[in-house]
């Protein structure tokens, strides 16, 4: 996942973009036949429109139960996996990079999801105008682009004014999960999550990678070339 432009999927009348945080960047990409196949057979059945409404869950997900949020899904390898682990907990994702978007709904219909549902639209804008206070049970932001130079170190997604929206986003004993494979990333993360006063850190630096959590083959074939992941588990107070 990556940060930092305009989302495609306009703001609905009289909803400004915001024109500092952004939750990506446009990225090239091309949608395959199967991807496409997949919107058309279950995007109806999984693709929540962008409203400038607070988001009713119950209704969006025909159940109640604890609501996780993920920023930025990729492919969707890593969120499919942790829905079927985890069948009592509904998913929120946010993605707009559309095969991608293509993919995951691909892989829900694989392997009968029924606990995922996908905005297609910037994190940002779905997190200040869709999500009331203390509606989540978590967050996930996996491997999100750690814009190497810095010069750039600016545009990353984890920052203090987004950490504070989560923050007051989640209920108390929610938690905040992100890892990266970008080690000056995750100092960086460690920094800023440890600075929001209504987080608590779970470890006593980075975390322990929790079960839930797949490793992909990105992450594997890194791993094997020597390179480290670092997990972050920060729990609302």
């Amino acid at each position: 996942m990556s940060i930092n432009e305009p989302a495609a999927v306009g703001a609905p009348p009289g909803v400004a973009h915001p024109k500092t945080i952004k939750s990506f960047v446009r990225r090239a990409g091309r949608t395959t036949t199967g991807q496409a196949k997949a919107f058309a057979d279950l995007g109806p059945l999984f693709l929540l429109p962008y409203t400038a409404a607070p988001l009713d869950a119950s209704a969006a997900f025909g159940r109640a139960a604890p609501l996780i949020l993920e920023i930025g899904f990729g492919m969707g390898e890593a969120t499919a996996h942790i829905a079927g682990v985890r069948p009592g907990d509904n998913f929120l994702c946010c993605e707009v990079h559309e095969p991608g978007v293509g993919a995951l709904l691909k892989r829900i219909g694989e392997h009968g999801l029924t606990n995922i549902r996908i905005l297609a639209h910037d994190a940002v804008e779905v997190i200040d105008h869709m999500l009331p206070a203390a509606c989540l049970d978590g967050v996930h932001i996996f491997f999100p682009d750690p814009w190497h130079k810095l010069k750039h170190n600016k545009r990353r997604l984890i920052q203090p004014p987004l950490v504070a929206r989560l923050a007051a986003r989640l209920k108390p004993g929610g938690y905040l999960h992100c890892a990266t494979d970008w080690q000056p990333y995750a100092e960086q993360m460690l920094d800023v999550l440890g600075a929001e006063i209504r987080l608590a850190n779970t470890a006593s630096g980075y975390a322990d990678k929790p079960d839930y959590r797949p490793l992909t083959k990105f992450e594997n074939r890194g791993l094997k070339l020597g390179h480290g992941v670092w997990d972050l588990v920060f729990r609302r107070v």
